[in-house]
């Protein structure tokens, strides 16, 4: 008896210590703003569910750390209230990666064709690493009295060594920051 209540003790303790464990990977965060403007925000004039199409490549074009198939799209803001501070308004774009490569900061491939990442170029034609939470830098910024403005980023596929032919699907989180 004295051993079974040992074994149930354990097991219990084993179960509690592991769901505090799993509880940080239950977490969700909640994160927001709240600014004297506000805007409609688009990726290439579509505010509902955008899709950037990327075009078909040969898989041999993307063999050896190579990129194929720069398609640039743009997020955009209008319908923005406006300012009339000399300074203008500092609005950037916010990209969250959805499933990244650890050693690429790349967006990682869905579909079935391997070896094959989404890497996004910023509007300086900079490689984004999504390994951390990219932030346009004022790439939005509204100047006096505008209420619109457009960035223009790049998506292309990239491959570390041998793609191999398939589909390819990546997809990242966008916002606005007003600062």
């Amino acid at each position: 008896m004295k051993m079974n209540r040992a074994l149930i003790s354990a097991a219990l303790a084993s179960v509690i210590f592991s769901g505090n464990a799993l509880a940080s990977d239950n977490t969700i965060t909640f994160m927001g703003e709240v600014t004297d403007e506000t805007c409609s925000v688009s990726v290439n004039g579509t505010d509902a569910a955008p899709v950037v199409l990327l075009p078909t490549v040969t898989a041999t074009a993307l063999n050896g750390s190579q990129t194929a198939g720069q398609t640039t799209f743009d997020i955009g803001v209008t319908g923005c209230t406006g300012t009339s501070d000399p300074a203008g308004v500092q609005i950037s774009t916010v990209f969250v990666g959805n499933n990244v490569s650890a050693t690429t900061g790349n967006l990682l491939n869905s579909g079935d064709a391997d070896d094959v990442e989404i890497q996004i170029l910023d509007t300086s034609d900079t490689e984004i690493d999504f390994r951390n939470v990219f932030n346009g830098g004022g790439d939005l910024s509204l100047a006096t009295d505008e209420t619109s403005a457009t960035a223009t980023y790049t998506a292309q596929y990239y491959s570390a060594g041998t793609a191999t032919t398939g589909t390819v699907q990546a997809s990242l989180q966008y916002a606005v920051s007003y600062q």
